[in-house]
């Protein structure tokens, strides 16, 4: 093949890919609105005071959501923390400062990186606990145990899946906000585009079941979708039931003695 199919090759190739990621954006942005009117139920609060002043961590960001928030709901500030931001974060970082007086920090940055984290606190002033934090299609990417299938575990462990803590994931998450909004595709047959080695993988009915056993006993459990519903350990029986009707969920989990949700 000659220097010049070779060059068109590459510019078709780089199209493509261009191409792609700008579908990959829009289905970003189309997702973020289809899913923002269960999560903003989550974050009503009782004393009907809104969310002005209030702090919100979002964990996984996509960047969107809290451009969506910021806009409808109005909290003093939003910080979004991803392993990878998208390619247009710092667009909406910087332009979001034309629409809303909600302040918006994003960063890279892991939940288990707490050296890198403790600095993002310091540096936004986060003194205490966030009012909210939001875990929008990562609860199932914070897996932390180890392989749980039963193979020979390859060195860069594509093949694994790990298990989840969900005592530990919690537990660390309350110690950071008083209430954790959780909004979790539910897909077991289909396989989870954004896996990294052993993270991720959706969760089976059983993992479902065993969050919620623990969640129940301990943390103040409230459903949003598919339907308004405390959870107690005598509703735990209707979870199959649920679970086999929908392909999303969503949730927020508070300490039993939070009547209100404060900064």
């Amino acid at each position: 093949m000659s220097c010049g199919n070779n060059s068109l090759l590459e510019r078709l190739l780089d199209c493509e890919r261009e191409v792609e990621n700008l579908e990959n954006d829009l289905e970003i942005w189309t997702d973020a609105l289809e899913e923002f009117p269960e999560i903003e139920k989550a974050f009503e609060v009782n004393d009907g005071t809104g969310l002005g002043g209030k702090t919100i961590l979002d964990v996984g960001t996509d960047a969107v959501k809290p451009l969506l928030i910021a806009l409808k709901l109005k909290p003093s500030k939003i910080i979004g923390i991803n392993e990878e931001l998208r390619q247009f974060t710092s667009d909406i970082e910087q332009r979001s400062k034309l629409l809303t007086k909600t302040k918006i920090r994003l960063y890279n940055c892991s939940l288990f990186n707490k050296e890198t984290f403790d600095k993002i606190l310091e540096q936004e002033k986060i003194r205490g606990k966030f009012g909210f934090i939001l875990v929008s299609k990562t609860l199932h990417h914070l897996r932390t145990k180890e392989c749980i299938e039963e193979h020979e575990c390859r060195e860069d462990e594509e093949c694994c899946k790990y298990g989840f803590d969900g005592q530990y994931i919690f537990e660390k998450l309350l110690s950071l906000g008083n209430r954790v909004i959780v909004y979790e595709t539910f897909c077991p047959q289909e396989e989870d585009d954004d896996k990294v080695r052993g993270r991720g993988e959706y969760f089976t009915t059983k993992e479902w079941k065993d969050i919620f056993k623990y969640l129940s006993k301990k943390y103040r459990v409230e459903f949003i979708e598919p339907q308004k519903l405390h959870l107690t350990k005598e509703k735990m029986k209707e979870l199959d039931s649920i679970l086999r009707q929908v392909d999303h969920i969503c949730f927020y989990v508070e300490e039993k003695h939070s009547a209100n949700v404060r900064v």
